[in-house]
């Protein structure tokens, strides 16, 4: 007992809005229903969790965790809710829950993804939980992501052991090379999926396979297979928060960015630890901290590690000079190209880039100058030809069926000529975009939507840009209250 308050757990309690012996009551009757009907809990007991710092037993955690993420409708750890199970030997555990040592990240990825999966079957939306700031979440794994990782496979506790409480051990079983190697590719459909059609139609089962994971990583494997399933984890997490990016599931997202870069560390691959950072730094620009984006940026740039590939560290300078042109600062902005184009080009491709990078190619390089450039120009109109000078090349190798990319190129086209002033060209390369928008469940192809339609107003009244407003207006869903449009999303 900590005989001090648990200000998280009586923060969550003052928003979900129940009285102590109400929140009692629903704890029964939920143990009940997991399978606990012996559990029998008071207002009394509530008053020591909140007021005296008391920590329950289990399965008391798992049970106010799951009330909590119903009654609020996003995801609930039982650590948000200020429990910690007892530290263990070896446990690298920060005060303030970063990092996570091995064991306890196979626990946080198998909780978090159950309570991803029991919002998601009951159509909530993981809204009203606030982003943690980059230099937050950088200064928390700052070091951590330099040294070197504890063996995973020999850190972590045997399931099978009754007295084990770190681990959830629902349906976890050992594999072998044939069940990773499926693994690995069901990873490779899922990334095809999310990139043609946006990640509202996958969401679902991509979690479902990183929670069984989580499962999989509580069994000791070899260390080779050990590190192939934190990689497995760590890309199925990347996907998992992207997808969740990609239809405005903010909170929850950048959650699953942070797990994957714990697990690709833990697998010993610092470079995809550093992408996973750069994919919150994007949502971040995105949602327009650019300043927290480049606090993300500097480690996973440093943080990568010197086998990072040139054409990875090309990338990882795109995300970065998009964040510097949010913030109008354009000087920098084409210093951080420049290195990019010469990191494209320096890589002589004699070493297969991994799966993850092998969708950066020579057109999204293009589209992502397009877009710092056409992001700039909200702040320096003269760069708008440069926008679309990029975005046309990147147009012209888009042969791959990846349609929200080239949704995402038509939308920078379009804005950059409006902001040229060339409405025609923009009206034609806006109508271009408006065809398969509806094909995708990206909710980011809105909002670049909703962020070009602003172009559009000097032009109002104007013949057939009065049409394309419109046309516009109509293919937009109403945007969720609250919802945000500054900034514009990344390709």
């Amino acid at each position: 007992m900590n005989k001090e308050p648990n200000s998280r757990l009586a923060d969550l309690f003052g928003m979900a809005g129940w009285s102590k012996g109400e929140l009692a009551r629903r704890v029964n009757r939920q143990a009940a229903a997991m399978g606990h009907p012996q559990l029998a809990t008071d207002t009394s007991r509530v008053r020591r969790w909140i007021d005296m710092g008391e920590t329950p037993r289990d399965p008391v955690p798992k049970v106010l965790a799951a009330l909590f993420t119903e009654r609020l409708g996003r995801v609930v750890t039982t650590e948000d809710l200020g429990f910690r199970r007892s530290a263990q030997a070896g446990d690298r555990q920060s005060a303030d829950g970063l990092p996570w040592a091995p064991e306890r990240m196979a626990a946080v990825l198998t909780e978090f993804t159950g309570m991803d999966l029991m919002l998601n079957r009951r159509g909530l939306v993981g809204a009203g939980a606030a982003l943690a700031a980059g230099s937050a979440l950088s200064g928390a794994l700052h070091d951590w992501l330099r040294a070197d990782p504890a063996s995973a496979a020999g850190s972590l506790h045997n399931p099978l052991d009754p007295d084990s409480t770190l681990l959830d051990r629902y349906e976890a079983a050992p594999v072998g090379v044939q069940e990773v190697e499926a693994l690995e590719h069901s990873v490779e459909v899922f990334r095809a999926w999310d990139a043609a059609r946006g990640g509202g139609l996958q969401r679902k089962a991509v979690v479902g396979q990183l929670n069984e994971v989580g499962g999989m990583l509580a069994y000791h494997h070899s260390p080779q297979l050990q590190h192939r399933l934190w990689g497995v984890a760590a890309n199925l997490a990347v996907l998992a928060g992207w997808m969740s990016h990609d239809v405005g599931l903010e909170p929850t997202a950048q959650k699953y960015f942070v797990i994957a870069a714990h697990a690709a560390r833990e697998g010993g691959d610092r470079p995809r630890a550093g992408e996973a950072l750069s994919r919150a730094a994007r949502q971040m620009v995105h949602l327009g901290r650019p300043d927290d984006a480049l606090d993300l940026m500097k480690l996973a740039q440093s943080g990568s590690g010197e086998e990072t590939l040139p054409r990875t560290r090309a990338m990882l300078c795109t995300v970065e000079a998009w964040a510097q042109a949010s913030m109008g600062r354009g000087q920098e902005m084409r210093r951080t190209l420049g290195r990019a184009e010469e990191l494209f080009a320096s890589d002589p491709g004699d070493v297969p880039p991994p799966s993850w990078m092998q969708i950066f190619k020579e057109e999204d390089l293009y589209g992502m100058q397009a877009l710092a450039y056409r992001t700039l120009a909200e702040h320096d109109p003269g760069v708008a030809g440069q926008a679309q000078l990029y975005a046309e090349k990147a147009l012209a190798l888009r042969v791959d069926g990846r349609q929200r990319s080239k949704i995402f190129d038509y939308l920078t086209m379009a804005s950059a000529c409006f902001i040229a002033d060339d409405p025609d060209q923009a009206d034609r390369y806006a109508r271009l975009a408006l065809l398969s928008i509806g094909q995708t469940s990206s909710h980011r192809t809105w909002d670049r939507l909703r962020e070009m339609y602003r172009l559009t107003g000097r032009y109002a009244g104007q013949g057939e840009i009065e049409d394309l407003r419109a046309e516009v207006r109509q293919s937009l869903p109403k945007a969720p209250r609250g919802a945000r449009t500054r900034g514009v999303s990344a390709v």
